[in-house]
């Protein structure tokens, strides 16, 4: 059974315009700045824990204090 011609392309422009949708969907999921910035919150979110904060600092504090230690023996 034929189809007619018009058909045939209606179909074929909105089957285009899906594709083209579905790229951009995906280029916008891929975009380096955008994973980028998503690693950068993701460690941000990490540094406001209350258990990693302070314990860098403790570990701060302690190499600060064998550097002072380490300068006036």
């Amino acid at each position: 059974m034929a189809r007619d011609p018009d058909t045939i392309q209606r179909e074929i422009e909105s089957a285009r315009d899906a594709l083209a949708e579905t790229l951009d969907v995906l280029g916008e999921k891929a975009s380096p700045r955008r994973l980028a910035d998503n690693g950068k919150q993701a460690v941000l979110a990490k540094f406001e824990d209350p258990k990693i904060k302070y314990g860098l600092i403790a570990i701060g504090a302690i190499l600060a204090l064998a550097i002072l230690r380490k300068l006036f023996r």
